[in-house]
C-alpha cells in the first residue's frame, strides 16, 4: 500500500524529536530565522568582547575625555567618565545576557523541584505547597529584592543573581505543578508505582522527560523578562555593583535631560541594544511554542 505524500509528512511529523521540531519551526518562521541569527551574532560578538575591550581599560576613568562625540577613536563615543561606551556596550550585553540566563535556569530549578513534588503527591502535600506559593506571589517581590540588594554585605554580581532568583520561581512551580497533576494519573505513572519503582526515579526519570518540551517553552519566554528586570534594576541604581558595565547603567545616564537632548549617543545604543535582544527571544519563543502546541505548529 502506497501511502499519500500528506500521510508521509503527518507520519514524519510524529517521529520528530521536540528540538528538532522547534527548529523546523523557525526555520519556517521567518522572522523567528532572523531572530536566532541576530541573536547569536549579539550573543558571539559580546562574549567575545573582551579580547578587544579588557574590562579594566573600559571602565577605567579618563576625565579629558567626557562626553566626546562619535569618532574613528570612539564608535560610539565616550560617557560621563570619558569611558568608550561602544567597549561598555558589549561588555554591558554580556553582563545582562549572563545574569538573565542564570537566573533563568536556577529559577527554573527551583520552579521544577517544587512544582514536581507538588504535582507528583498531590493532596496535603500540594495543598501545602499551593497555599505557600500563594502568600509568596503576592509579596511586592520587586520592592523586597531592592531591600535585598541594599542590605546584603558584599554584594556582589553572585549575590545579585541569586537574589534574583529566589524570587522568580513561582509562576514556574504552578505551571509545572498543574501539569504534573495530570501527567500523574497516567497509565504509565501508576505502572511504575505498582512495580515498586522510588518516588524520585518516577519523577526525574518518567514524569520530567514528559514535562520538558513546557519548561523549555516557558524558560524561553521568561528569558526576555528576566534580562529587562536586571536592566531595570540597575538602571534604578539596584542592580549590577556600580563599576562592573550593564545596559542599564549606559540607559540610566538618560536621567538628566541634556543627555537626552546632546548626548544620545550615551543611552540610544543601549536602549536599541535591550530592544533588539528582548524582540529576538519573544519571536525565538513563540516559534518554540509553537512547536509545543501542535494546534499551532506552521508545519
Amino acid at each position: 500500500m502506497t501511502l499519500s505524500k500528506d500521510a508521509v509528512q503527518i507520519a514524519k511529523a510524529e517521529n520528530r524529536s521536540f528540538l528538532s521540531m522547534v527548529w523546523y519551526e523557525i526555520r519556517q518562521d521567518r522572522l523567528a530565522y532572523l531572530s536566532i541569527i541576530l541573536l547569536t551574532s549579539i550573543v558571539v560578538i559580546a562574549y567575545c568582547s573582551p579580547l578587544f575591550f579588557p574590562v579594566d581599560r573600559v571602565t577605567r576613568i579618563e576625565l579629558s575625555r567626557i562626553y566626546q562625540p562619535p569618532s574613528a577613536s570612539y564608535l560610539l563615543g565616550t560617557d560621563d567618565g570619558g569611558r568608550d561606551v561602544f567597549g561598555q556596550l558589549l561588555l554591558g550585553a554580556r553582563n545582562s545576557f549572563t545574569i538573565g540566563v542564570c537566573v533563568t535556569l536556577l529559577a527554573s530549578l527551583y520552579g521544577l523541584a517544587i512544582g514536581l513534588l507538588a504535582g507528583y503527591y498531590g493532596g496535603i502535600v500540594d495543598q501545602i505547597i499551593c497555599r505557600i506559593l500563594d502568600f509568596l506571589m503576592i509579596l511586592p517581590s520587586l520592592m523586597i529584592i531592592i531591600v535585598f540588594v541594599v542590605i546584603v554585605p558584599n554584594y556582589s554580581v553572585l549575590n545579585f543573581i541569586l537574589i534574583m532568583s529566589v524570587f522568580a520561581w513561582f509562576g514556574k512551580a504552578r505551571l509545572i505543578r498543574s501539569r504534573g497533576l495530570a501527567e500523574r494519573e497516567q497509565e504509565y505513572i501508576q505502572a511504575s508505582k505498582t512495580l515498586g519503582t522510588p518516588d524520585w526515579k518516577i519523577m526525574l526519570f518518567e514524569m520530567l522527560p514528559n514535562l520538558s518540551s513546557l519548561i523549555i517553552v516557558n524558560m524561553t519566554l521568561t528569558l526576555a523578562g528576566n534580562i529587562g528586570l536586571e536592566t531595570g534594576l540597575t538602571f534604578l541604581g539596584f542592580g549590577l555593583p556600580s563599576g562592573t558595565p550593564s545596559l542599564g547603567t549606559l540607559i540610566a545616564l538618560a536621567k538628566n535631560p541634556d543627555i537626552v537632548q546632546n548626548k544620545w549617543w550615551v543611552w540610544l545604543p543601549a536602549a536599541l541594544l535591550i530592544l533588539v535582544i528582548m524582540l529576538c527571544i519573544n519571536y525565538i519563543g513563540q516559534a518554540v511554542k509553537r512547536a509545543a502546541d501542535a494546534r499551532q505548529r506552521i508545519g
